[in-house]
């Protein structure tokens, strides 16, 4: 029987809801399988940051090495800056892990209402640079405090780093059904780094002539998935401009408590790592209404990428099987609780 090691990291917030939630549907699935999960718990968090003055310990990334996956919840806390949260934890396992393609996928799930007219025909995927960036941490502040004080935040874009994030685009694009791809850009502003972007895609574009391009800036980009959401299928953006037009695709799609995520290490040269995007939701935490569907999808990517595409599918069947029926929490217009959506998610497997 296949046993997948999973890196267990709830974090802060309704984190630790969703992925206890999670890790009790991965074993209610594995049950009825051939295959078993030993999710093993890592309390890397803003607490233990708070009271030991670190979120990774020592030799932690080494640790993590040795797993097949890492399920991870949120990262933030009212009692930490965010910037301290993000660069503790999260951003560390990405970058030093070289998960550099980011998946979000979105459309609006079996019972659930998208706030658009046309949200029936949202079904896309998000693709965002998720190793460099604007979020490479380049730059700095001097002369604190003085009115000459200066703050620099410098985006980095390496020829490798834009190649292999639009190679990566061109072939999931290349599997779906409508084989199209939209280039998200800003370089009509940025007219080095994303000039660049833009260059490269099209070099690339070259070796795929069976996947349909368009090039669209990032601020048109917003209307196009308002107005005209049938016209997209794909997109590829940089790290923050993918960062957010996927929060802007979960709200399109109904709520950010149904929105997966995959950070992904292509190549498997180390773990890659799935968490639900939501975030640590500090108005919510400890009530027991958080939407643990988006843990329950990211579940399934996680399922599908170490090669359980039979039980990801069962996963998603179950989770659809329970929105059309309406076991909603709050943040869709229900009243069920995190406990009851899970329940449900269990008998429907």
């Amino acid at each position: 029987m296949r046993n997948y090691k999973i890196a267990v990291i709830p974090g802060d917030g309704i984190g630790t809801e969703v992925l206890a939630a999670g890790i009790d549907v991965l074993h209610a699935l594995a049950r009825n399988g051939d295959f078993a999960i030993s999710p093993q718990q890592l309390p890397w968090s803003s607490d233990q940051y708070l009271h030991l003055g670190h979120y990774i310990p020592d030799g932690g990334l080494e640790r993590l090495k040795t797993f097949d996956a890492i399920f991870f919840g949120a990262v933030g806390s009212e009692k930490v800056p965010d910037h301290v949260s993000l660069w503790g934890l999260r951003l560390p396992i990405c970058q030093g892990f070289d998960q550099y393609a980011n998946v979000r996928p979105a459309r609006v799930l079996p019972g659930v209402t998208s706030p658009l007219t046309n949200g029936k025909d949202i079904d896309w995927v998000v693709i965002r640079e998720n190793s460099e960036g604007e979020y490479a941490g380049n730059g700095g502040r001097v002369h604190r405090g003085l009115p000459i004080e200066v703050a620099t935040e410098t985006s980095v874009f390496t020829r490798r780093g834009v190649e292999r994030i639009h190679r990566f685009s061109f072939e999931l694009a290349r599997k779906r059904p409508r084989k199209h791809l939209t280039l998200v850009t800003k370089s009509n502003a940025q007219r080095h780094g994303m000039v660049m972007w833009d260059e490269i895609f099209y070099e690339v574009a070259k070796e795929y002539p069976d996947v349909t391009t368009r090039r669209e800036l990032v601020d048109a980009m917003t209307t196009r998935m308002v107005l005209k959401p049938a016209t997209i299928d794909v997109m590829v953006a940089t790290n923050l401009h993918a960062d957010i037009l996927s929060d802007l695709a979960a709200a399109l799609s109904g709520s950010l408590g149904i929105a997966p995520t995959a950070n992904l290490n292509p190549e498997r040269e180390f773990p890659s790592m799935f968490e639900p995007i939501h975030g640590s939701a500090f108005d919510i935490a400890g009530k027991g209404i958080a939407n643990p569907i988006a843990t329950f999808w990211t579940a399934a990517m996680m399922l599908e990428h170490l090669g359980e595409a039979k039980a990801a599918a069962r996963l998603m069947k179950a989770i659809e099987t329970v929105t059309a029926a309406k076991v909603h929490t709050p943040d869709l217009g229900g009243t069920a609780t995190t406990k009851q959506v899970t329940q449900a998610v269990i008998a429907a497997l």
